[in-house]
């Protein structure tokens, strides 16, 4: 993990990812997707992911949930935590329940994918 922390361009990273956060664009959406996820800092993936999550919205939801490699499926455990604490800590969970029921019965996901939605789904459930 590089040290972004001390960096003064996290700053500038996270201003830029709070303002697509609340930008009610579907192009934000993307633009998080497109560069916040798939960044090789797991600090700005985790931003990303929880920035994601926040919006509250089907599509910002699917990327972090249906996605290999993404949100609650990243192959760091310190950004699908990040993404899954995230989600639990919704007030709304009615839309995230309904994305990660579709990822649980869409067969056209992989059976990885699929498993973390249903684990996730049961502690959604019992939150």
């Amino acid at each position: 993990m590089r040290d972004f922390n001390n960096n003064k361009n996290f700053s500038r990273v996270t201003e830029i990812i709070d303002s697509l956060t609340i930008n009610p664009s579907h192009d934000a959406v993307a633009v998080l997707e497109e560069i916040g996820t798939n960044s090789p800092i797991d600090e700005v993936r985790e931003l990303t992911s929880k920035a994601l999550v926040k919006r509250n919205e089907h599509d910002s939801l699917s990327v972090v949930i249906s996605n290999r490699g993404k949100g609650i499926n990243d192959m760091s455990t310190f950004v699908a935590m990040s993404t899954i604490n995230e989600l639990l800590s919704l007030e709304n969970k009615e839309e995230a329940m309904k994305v990660l029921e579709n990822t649980i019965s869409n067969e056209c996901f992989e059976d990885e994918v699929k498993e973390n939605a249903r684990s996730v789904k049961a502690l959604m459930a019992l939150s």
